[in-house]
């Protein structure tokens, strides 16, 4: 059953007035590193109920009048085209993606920082692109000896040798399309530069998981450790925060491994670092907007166990990552529980079994367990959603959709497009419904329950197709298959 735990009007307010201090804190200019999205982190709305995909933009919103975004991207990543995961673009065109999305919303973009910065065609062909939308473009080089020679990182042979980024804003975000891209290299790259032109300018950032005030093996962090197990983070006590205060906090590997890195630089330009442990670079304030653990819990349990089948799926399809499914198994381990504690993958199992057939099984957002079976006109997962859809509208066990109407549907895959399979998609078994419904009240009252799958849980015993798959995520339904 879908519950609400966390409180996300709290969570605006709170965490831009917790941005608001830290930049009174440096007296009067911030550099915030944004790790995550920054919008569309559909992670932490699933782990957090409550917490909606955009809230971090929409805290943003309620800065825009004193901030300015820089987004940085990596030139090594250009190169080698590297793709979003979840979007399945490169993380050039989805710079372009970010700025119109930021723009569209009011906020304003002032440049685009390439990292690690060397001219080639790929470079030089996304740098004029930059240029025809009229967005500035500014080089950041590969520093001999970083992270650990600071004597020459912070020294104009280090940073020094990097593009002074023009902001006009106290506070600056930096943000990027994916890890990796150097963020926080450009904050204290501009730090060396800000203090060389008199300006004292502060670093903090911002960083939803893992949540620091919540217990390390809490569900919500080890779930924040299954999304990253392909490059594997660790969550750990925050060694630096517990010699300084005597109080127990939860960071990641990255951060207290580059933390000393940090601190020195800070010593170096400023004479002294402000932080005295990753802990206190952070500006997050999520872990205090959670009102009903065990509603956090139980969604956080059930990512983990989606991410387990995700990742079995892509061996499947040929990814190298053995060590990805072990660390997962682990962590379910940690977490206390097995892939059929997340009710739809048991029932769906136990009927496959039973019917030696594909089978699929939801949890509605309700809280019923519905189930779909395989049949000669359609597949396990359109029997469930039209089961489904009869479940929320309380209508009977009866034919939503006439034969008439699934025929020459059948027909035209079959005989004009080609298919071997006849049976029909979700998105074609959608149409037929939309069809019947012109005419048959119990297929418009199905039809209207469509929004009502949102939030609800579904398992498939086996692997479906990317056709299924999109529409039943575009319906908000979470989904996991068996890799079969």
């Amino acid at each position: 059953m879908y519950k609400i735990g966390f409180d996300n009007d709290k969570y605006l307010s709170m965490q831009s007035s917790r941005i608001k201090e830290r930049i009174s804190e440096f007296g009067g200019k911030l550099y915030l590193e944004f790790g995550g999205k920054l919008f569309d982190d559909y992670h932490a709305s699933r782990v957090l109920p409550g917490f909606l995909p955009d809230s971090k933009l929409q805290m943003l919103l309620q800065l825009k009048d004193e901030a300015e975004i820089v987004l940085v991207i990596s030139a090594e990543d250009i190169e080698k085209n590297k793709v979003r995961g979840d979007l399945g673009i490169t993380y050039d065109i989805d710079v372009f993606r970010l700025i119109n999305a930021f723009e569209s919303k009011g906020l304003y973009v002032g440049s685009v920082c390439l990292t690690k910065y060397t001219a080639t065609p790929k470079v030089t062909a996304f740098e004029e692109k930059l240029s025809e939308a009229g967005i500035k473009a500014y080089h950041h080089y590969l520093i001999d000896g970083y992270p650990n020679n600071i004597s020459r990182i912070v020294s104009d042979e280090g940073y020094g040798k990097n593009d002074y980024i023009e902001t006009a804003r106290r506070l600056v975000i930096i943000t990027a399309p994916g890890p990796g891209s150097g963020k926080m290299a450009t904050c204290l790259s501009q730090l060396y530069h800000e203090n060389k032109r008199g300006i004292k300018a502060g670093y903090a950032k911002f960083e939803t998981f893992p949540i620091w005030n919540l217990p390390l093996n809490h569900a919500v962090n080890i779930a924040y450790e299954a999304a990253t197990a392909d490059l594997n983070d660790v969550n750990m006590i925050d060694p630096w925060h517990l010699d300084a205060y005597g109080e127990t906090t939860v960071n990641y590997n990255r951060d207290v491994e580059i933390f000393p890195v940090l601190k020195a630089t800070f010593d170096k330009i400023y004479g002294e670092c402000p932080y005295k442990s990753p802990t206190d670079m952070g500006v997050n304030m999520a872990g205090n907007c959670i009102f009903d653990n065990e509603a956090v819990e139980s969604a956080s349990k059930d990512e983990i166990i989606r991410r387990y089948f995700n990742a079995k799926i892509n061996k499947k399809r040929g990814a190298k990552n053995d060590d990805e499914i072990y660390k997962l198994e682990l962590l379910l381990n940690n977490a206390g529980i097995t892939s059929e504690d997340r009710k739809c993958v048991e029932r769906a199992e136990a009927l496959a079994r039973q019917t030696g057939a594909p089978a699929a099984a939801i949890e509605l957002a309700d809280g019923r367990l519905i189930t779909g079976k395989t049949s000669a006109i359609m597949g396990c997962a359109s029997a469930l959603l039209l089961n489904s859809l009869k479940a929320l509208a309380d209508i009977e066990d009866i034919t939503l959709i006439d034969p008439e109407v699934i025929r020459p549907i059948e027909a035209l895959k079959t005989e004009h497009l080609g298919a071997k399979n006849p049976q029909l998609h979700i998105n074609e078994i959608l149409i037929a419904l939309s069809i019947s419904a012109v005419t048959d009240e119990n297929a418009k009252r199905a039809l209207a329950q469509l929004n009502n799958l949102k939030n609800s849980e579904m398992h498939c015993s086996v692997m479906l197709s990317s056709v299924d798959e999109k529409v039943i995520k575009q319906l908000g339904i979470r989904l996991s298959c068996n890799d079969k």
